[in-house]
């Protein structure tokens, strides 16, 4: 029995799994959105949220957290530098799955994950000066 054990095992030894999400959260990081079975986008969802987060701590500790599982610098430098800032007024919640269907080959449920865009923050419109 499974009891008290985090995550989900996607069919894969430790090592893939492991190997797997790094690589696929640096192309989301890359791409800003990819394409993959509705399993691993809940999975990497979690995984990418939490790079932001480290992100917008962005102190030193934060990006050798992120260097340590990304592995990739010019994707971790992409992470603190663009990413982050734009979700520097949001609490969380910085990525979102919409299920796109059936993959052809093997009828697996396919989503896409994808960074949301930067709310453009709207000023308040002034009112008619009151006449006297």
């Amino acid at each position: 029995m499974r009891h008290g054990k985090f995550g989900k095992k996607l069919g894969r030894s430790s090592s893939h799994r492991q190997a797997m999400l790094r690589n696929m959260v640096t192309s989301l990081i890359r791409a800003e959105k990819i394409t993959t079975t509705d399993a691993k986008a809940k999975v990497l969802k979690s995984l990418a949220d939490r790079m932001v987060t480290l992100g917008k701590r962005g102190d030193l500790h934060a990006r050798r957290q992120a260097l340590s599982f990304i592995r990739d610098r010019a994707m971790v430098i992409k992470l603190f530098d663009e990413l982050s800032p734009r979700f520097r007024e949001r609490p969380g919640g910085y990525t979102r799955i919409v299920k796109m269907g059936y993959r052809h080959g093997d009828n697996a449920p396919v989503s896409v994950i994808e960074f949301i865009p930067a709310v453009a923050v709207e000023k308040p419109k002034k009112k008619a000066a009151a006449k006297k």
